[in-house]
Parts: C-alpha cells; sequence; structure tokens
C-alpha cells in the first residue's frame, strides 16, 4: 500500500516511480491480495506510451528524466502474458502485440554469430548483487542472463501470438528462444561444476544464471530439479538479493520443488529481526527500508503456498497445487474476478493432505498433491488426497 498510490512506485521515500521491474511484482500481489487489476493496466498503458522509435519501453514511468534498463522492457511483455492469464480481456492485451514485436525485434538485432546478444548499450541491471546490478558479459556481450532473459520472454510472447492467431509469429519466438536457450547452453554450461557460467570466459557464476536457465528451459527439464538443488545449497555462487528471488521462487515451482519455499525465507524472517515492518530494498546495509520489490511473499503464500495459479488464460480455469513445505496447515484467501477462491488445507499422516476448497460460480479446475489430481467444481467441497 506504501508503494501505490496513483501508480505503483519503488519506494515512497526516494524516487516515488514506477519501475517495471518492480511493477511486475506488484501487480501480481493487486491481483492476488486485492483482486484490483486497474493499476495493473495503467501501468501496461503508461509503459506502452513510454516506447521509444527503436522499439524500447522506458525503464520507468510517467517520469521526467528518461531512463532505459532494456530488461526491463522484456519484463515489461511478461507482465502483459501475466495480465492475459490472469483477466479474461483480450481487447486489451491484443493492443500490445505490435508493441510487443518491437521489444524483441530491438533485442533480436543485438544477437551475434554466437548466438547469444553480444555488446548491449544502456543500463543492463539484474539485481543488486552486481555491481551496479549489471552481471559479466551484459556490456560487453554475452551475458548468459541476459540472453536468458531473452528467451524467456520470447516463449511468453509465443503464447500470446499463438493466442491471437498469429501463428507465423509464435512460430518463430519459439524458435528463436530456443536457438538462444541452446547457445548459451553450449557455451557456458559448465561441465565439471554442472552449472551454468554468467558468461562463456566461466569465471563468475550465479543463481541468477541457473534460474533463468530453469525458467527459459535452457536446461532439459529431467535435469531443472537436481539443478535447483545445487544452486540453492551452493554459497560460492552469487546469490540472488531480494528482487530477484521472485524469479528464484518461480524456478523452484517450476522445477517441482515448490515444498522449499517456506524454509527459504530467512531474508523476510532477518527484516522482521531488524525492526522492520515494511520491505527492505536489499540486504543491510539498505539505502530503503520501504521498497516494493521485495514484497512477493504476499504473493506467494497465496500462489505457491495455498498454490492457487491460472490453468487457462483469463482465469477461466484455477489449478491448486500446495506446496507447504514444513507447515502442517495453511488458509487462504484469493478475490477472484468471479468471486473468492478460499483454500484450506491440511497434511493427513506422512503424506496425505485434506483440502476444503471453495471455487466461485462457473469457476473450475483441479487439485494437485503428490501425483496425484482432483478435478475441481463451482462451490464448496472437499478434497482428501
Amino acid at each position: 500500500r506504501l508503494c501505490a498510490g496513483e501508480t505503483y512506485f519503488d519506494c515512497p521515500y526516494y524516487e516515488q516511480i514506477q519501475y517495471v521491474g518492480d511493477t511486475r511484482i506488484q501487480a501480481l500481489i493487486s491481483l492476488y491480495v486485492a483482486g484490483d487489476d486497474r493499476l495493473m493496466r495503467q501501468a501496461i498503458l503508461a509503459l506502452h506510451r513510454s516506447r521509444e522509435p527503436d522499439g524500447l519501453t522506458q525503464s520507468r514511468y510517467p517520469v521526467w528524466e528518461p531512463q532505459f534498463i532494456p530488461p526491463f522492457s522484456l519484463f515489461w511483455v511478461a507482465m502483459i502474458h501475466d495480465y492475459w492469464m490472469h483477466r479474461d480481456d483480450p481487447a486489451f492485451v491484443e493492443q500490445f502485440l505490435t508493441p510487443i514485436d518491437g521489444v524483441l525485434e530491438w533485442y533480436g538485432r543485438y544477437v551475434d554469430d554466437t548466438g547469444m546478444l553480444g555488446p548491449m548499450p544502456s543500463w543492463n541491471f539484474v539485481d543488486w548483487a552486481y555491481p551496479h546490478g549489471v552481471p559479466p558479459g551484459a556490456n560487453d556481450g554475452h551475458s548468459a542472463i541476459i540472453s536468458l532473459q531473452y528467451a524467456y520472454v520470447l516463449r511468453y510472447a509465443a503464447d500470446l501470438a499463438e493466442a491471437f492467431d498469429r501463428d507465423d509469429a509464435a512460430r518463430r519466438y519459439r524458435n528463436e528462444a530456443k536457438a538462444v536457450a541452446d547457445a548459451v547452453y553450449r557455451r557456458c554450461w559448465d561441465p565439471g561444476r554442472k552449472l551454468l557460467a554468467d558468461s562463456p570466459e566461466k569465471k563468475s557464476f550465479s543463481q541468477h544464471a541457473n534460474i533463468m536457465a530453469v525458467l527459459s528451459d535452457a536446461i532439459p527439464p529431467a535435469d531443472q530439479p537436481d539443478l535447483v538443488r545445487r544452486l540453492l545449497d551452493d554459497r560460492s555462487l552469487v546469490q540472488a538479493t531480494y528482487y530477484f528471488r521472485f524469479y528464484l521462487t518461480r524456478a523452484l515451482r517450476k522445477a517441482g520443488l515448490g515444498d522449499l519455499y517456506v524454509q527459504r525465507l530467512d531474508p523476510w524472517r532477518n527484516m522482521l529481526a531488524l525492526g522492520l515492518t515494511t520491505f527492505a530494498e536489499a540486504p543491510e546495509p539498505t539505502r530503503s527500508d520501504c521498497h516494493a520489490w521485495s514484497s512477493s511473499p504476499n504473493y506467494d503464500f497465496l500462489a505457491t503456498v495455498c498454490g492457487i495459479q491460472p490453468a487457462a488464460p483469463g482465469f477461466t480455469r484455477v489449478r491448486i497445487r500446495p506446496a507447504l513445505g514444513t507447515l502442517t496447515w495453511a488458509e487462504g484467501r484469493m478475490p477472484h474476478p468471479s468471486g473468492d477462491i478460499l483454500v484450506s488445507l491440511t497434511r493427513r499422516g506422512a503424506s496425505g493432505i485434506q483440502a476444503d476448497i471453495t471455487l466461485p460460480p462457473g469457476l473450475t479446475g483441479s487439485f494437485e498433491w503428490n501425483g496425484k489430481t482432483a478435478a475441481l467444481k463451482s462451490g464448496i467441497q472437499r478434497v482428501e488426497l
């Protein structure tokens, strides 16, 4: 609430500006906690209006001083995909298909003969874990992280293109995503460490590169759980700070390891131990003690722990796949456009669960637990697996 007014903004004390990286996370929290999508639509439109003739959005908008963080233009595309999955509003989404082409065409111009992105202009921010937020290769060429962010968003763009009958664009985006991801794997995979390096020189290794390797499928799906466990346990890796842990959790979930989320909340427990009542920008010493980009647990308690996620575009179906971790019970309420989704979960024995679930009128879906699936209908129901 402190980082949302007439727009979203990063923090209420310093810039008070709507940055894309922060805003994607804030928008999902709005959908899951308040159910109000007005600020999300405003943000997508505002950033659309910030676009330059070369295709990029500005990194933040509205603002009097232009700034460009090219990876944030990619996450603007991801925001549109988020909206498409959570709201049945095709007319709103369709207007951005050509601007999405522009962002991806801008990136495509920088792919060189290695198959990865070469030297990149502007501020290629990833996470404060790196000096000035910029990982190896981001400026001078062949960053595994930036290249895989491009591949990750190409896959989102392909989903959108396919949904709106732009089959040629969807095919082109999927082919490009695979080509870039394959090139990164060939040049940056270290078979000795069984990890992806930040660049072909293999002098720096990070959680970030390996997170993006999972999210972009640069690593075969069957190998992703093992990779995620390694990136969690290897403290020699550059560690994701609060902001990028949003993407770490996406990788956990994608690799089927969502149950590890609850025990990975120590950074937020440390904020509480410091006496904070708001979310910090970065680990101590931090500049801002109130910074919305680290507030992702407000989303993940519902989306990951309670497991409430859209199973089809427009949230026309729901998939509830809890990740309780060490918890013995959890309860959550999420506002869906058709009414509230209520979930009450209690472990039964070593591996069982009892779930009392209420879905609003017209909404159906599935409940998943330990490899088993049960159908869900509208109204009140109990599932025992």
